[in-house]
């Protein structure tokens, strides 16, 4: 079941999400706001931490995860980002890690945000959106 998202004009000019479970987000377009765009990559980053964080907990321990840094082409003429780039970063400096088992850890990570990023495989595919506008009298 997905969860119902809205989002509200604050009077300064910022908006807010929320969501059914109590979540809340700022953003809009002044200094110090997250952009739609940048919250495009929030949702990638995220994803990508979340479909990571069992791998990386397994193989380093409870409360490791991974710094996943995200940047995007934007191409103006469509007014739309053309494709993302995700750098996920784990900090296993602490662990005696062989090169064979970065490489495994590695490969899991990968595999996991691979099965189980929603946000990645909606990115991968069109994914039509349809509007519907409602004028209250």
């Amino acid at each position: 079941m997905s969860t119902r998202i809205w989002v509200e004009r604050n009077k300064d000019g910022s908006w807010d999400a929320f969501s059914d479970e109590g979540a809340h987000i700022k953003f809009g377009k002044g200094k110090g706001q997250f952009s739609p765009g940048d919250l495009m990559k929030v949702a990638a980053a995220s994803c990508a931490a979340l479909s990571s964080q069992f791998a990386i907990e397994h193989a380093l321990g409870e409360g490791k995860g991974a710094r996943i840094v995200v940047d995007g082409t934007y191409d103006p003429d469509n007014d739309a980002y053309i494709n993302f780039n995700e750098q996920v970063v784990v900090d296993a400096s602490d662990h005696d890690l062989s090169g064979e088992d970065a490489d495994k850890l590695k490969e899991r990570i990968v595999r996991h945000i691979d099965k189980s990023c929603t946000v990645k495989h909606t990115y991968e595919h069109e994914t039509p959106v349809r509007i519907g506008v409602t004028i209250k009298r």
